[in-house]
């Protein structure tokens, strides 16, 4: 894999870079993600904080949309797009999620490893993948998911 990734928006504007490998990638179908992404589904890539280096402020708008305000997700300034989230659960590090479409190298995109949220589709996915439904049930998957990749790399390290 290389060292480095660029990612950005479909306007170029906001731009920043990926330095480590990534943690999991995931589909999510909850109703925030299809409007935060403009799409059926978030497509998306996890990777620890301290492999990105983080797009200048000015260049994103930042939302929380559920309360606690665990995740932050950031919008382009110019063209609107999803560009970055943080994720902030306590007791675990911070993860930076980004929309998979925005990073140039796909060497930094894995293969997918679940769908959460299915029961809010658009559409059925025809594919081999978990499909997780329910609040509960999703945010467990994909915990545990985050959880183990966490694990996994710091192990590595």
């Amino acid at each position: 894999m290389a060292n480095l990734s660029n990612c950005q928006c479909s306007c170029g504007e906001t731009r920043f870079s990926i330095v480590g490998p990534p943690l999991l990638r995931a589909y999510c179908h909850c109703n925030i993600c299809q409007s935060f992404n403009q799409a059926p589904f978030a497509d998306i890539t996890l990777f620890h904080t301290k492999n990105v280096i983080k797009p200048a402020d000015n260049h994103i708008q930042f939302k929380s949309h559920k309360f606690p305000p665990v995740l932050k997700r950031g919008h382009c300034s110019h063209c609107g797009d999803g560009a970055i989230e943080y994720l902030n659960v306590p007791v675990m590090p911070e993860v930076v999620i980004v929309p998979s479409a925005m990073i140039q190298d796909k060497a930094f995109t894995p293969k997918p490893c679940l769908h959460m949220f299915y029961d809010k589709r658009v559409n059925d996915i025809q594919d081999s993948l978990p499909k997780h439904s329910g609040y509960l049930k999703s945010e467990l998957a994909f915990g545990q998911k985050v959880l183990m990749a966490l694990l996994s790399k710091n192990k590595k390290s």
